[in-house]
């Protein structure tokens, strides 16, 4: 196993330099710059030149491991390492004004995350990990929510931009959390999210439709902020699942509400 610790602080190096050039940005842009992946799933020459630089980053600082990228700058991937990068979660956010986006980088062992970096480009807040070691937020250690009561928790959720197939179980299901929940957060970027989750302000989160490079890094920060994370039928395969459950000690409540209207086979 590679050096994690030195390997993330160089991360954290690189994502904070990106940060700076994202805000830079966000001040001066122009919504005639925005593209279209599809309807509701836009992308800006930032993005672009935000994952340039950390896959050039992330090369020097392992060159032997591959990557998975959201805009395809390098999608290589290798048998042992492998990045996986969203280098702007949240373009919908940043494209309109609204202060809530971030970077998000994962190390990917084999099959196993080994250390996440989220920076949150507003607040200049990096969450990060290693294997077998806390979490932190900046140089504070963090961890999720000792909350244990549904009732007394706050959720953070997504809405989908593509896939509506299972909309009216996915409202039953919102329905549901209103009415035993102190509410519903959507703040736009699933990597803040589950940052958010893991430093204990969200008690859970829940989404699906959902990519690697949104959930590799926030993921796993939880699972080392000492939350479990999981998909919608319970199972472990949450980063590649295109689902995820991610929470502390309200973990199996919102599991079972979750699957009264999804089912444990969906």
């Amino acid at each position: 196993m590679k050096d994690l610790i030195s390997i993330n602080q160089s991360v954290r190096e690189s994502c904070r330099e990106v940060a700076r050039f994202i805000g830079n940005e966000s001040k001066n842009f122009s919504k005639d710059k925005i593209e279209h992946k599809g309807l509701n799933d836009l992308v800006s020459y930032v993005d672009k030149e935000a994952e340039r630089s950390l896959v050039e980053a992330c090369r020097k600082i392992l060159p032997e491991a591959g990557f998975i990228t959201e805009e395809g700058t390098d999608n290589t991937r290798r048998e042992a390492y492998n990045w996986i990068i969203d280098p702007l979660d949240g373009t919908t956010n940043f494209t309109h004004g609204l202060p809530v986006f971030s970077i998000s980088v994962g190390l990917m062992h084999y099959d196993e995350i080994v250390a996440g970096v989220v920076h949150e480009v507003n607040r200049d807040e990096c969450f990060h990990a290693v294997k077998d070691q806390q979490a932190y937020c900046n140089d504070e250690v963090i961890s999720v929510s000792p909350v244990e009561d549904l009732q007394d928790s706050l959720l953070a959720t997504g809405f989908p931009y593509y896939n509506f197939d299972q909309m009216n179980e996915y409202l039953k299901v919102l329905n549901t959390f209103m009415h035993k929940t102190h509410g519903l957060r959507r703040m736009g970027s699933a990597a803040v999210d589950l940052a958010y989750v893991a430093c204990g302000r969200f008690e859970g989160f829940f989404e699906y439709n959902l990519n690697a490079w949104d959930v590799a890094a926030g993921a796993f920060i939880v699972q080392q902020a000492g939350g479990k994370v999981t998909t919608f039928n319970g199972g472990k395969e949450a980063i590649f699942g295109r689902q995820i459950v991610a929470a502390g000690p309200v973990h199996p409540q919102m599991l079972q509400t979750i699957q009264e209207f999804w089912g444990k086979s969906n």
